[in-house]
């Protein structure tokens, strides 16, 4: 009885691992092929900024077409949206997650968009890059200590 439950459990973790598997394979692929439809149409433009925001697809001002292609789970979640000043035009646009944290308000920047997509900014630093920034910051700001003689270690460890 109890390696029959046991046996049943089993091939069912079986089954559903290979369907994960199958699923990110098949994720995998379909994103690379966003990705390089993407890189093809990416075009770099002056644009000015006017705000930043986190909101539902269907409370952006986003054209009926672009809204109706969002599948009903993406239309539910949170996603970074661009009110950009493009020349005399005024648009909502879709960014990237990464490139939604860096993109500063009220400022011209040159971006990467496909569609009313924005891919990057041009000049935006790597994780990395900001970093090595925040730890040479620290660096210059904090006061050198002059080296404490070993009589002062031992007051400052015991208290006396």
């Amino acid at each position: 009885m109890i390696w029959t439950i046991i046996f049943v459990v089993s091939i069912l973790l079986l089954i559903t691992g290979v369907a994960i598997y199958f699923l990110n394979s098949w994720a995998g692929k379909k994103t690379a092929q966003q990705n390089d439809m993407v890189a093809q149409h990416k075009q770099t433009v002056t644009v000015y900024i006017i705000d930043k925001k986190k909101d539902k697809i269907t409370n952006a001002n986003l054209p009926k077409a672009m809204a109706a292609q969002v599948p009903r789970l993406g239309r539910m979640m949170k996603v970074p949206l661009v009110k950009v000043k493009i020349g005399p035009q005024i648009m909502t646009m879709i960014c990237e997650a990464e490139t939604f944290k860096v993109l500063p308000v009220k400022k011209t920047v040159q971006i990467d968009i496909a569609g009313a997509y924005i891919v990057s900014m041009k000049g935006m630093k790597t994780k990395m890059e900001l970093a090595e920034q925040r730890k040479s910051r620290r660096k210059s700001t904090e006061p050198e200590e002059a080296p404490l003689k070993w009589h002062e270690k031992l007051r400052a460890k015991f208290g006396r």
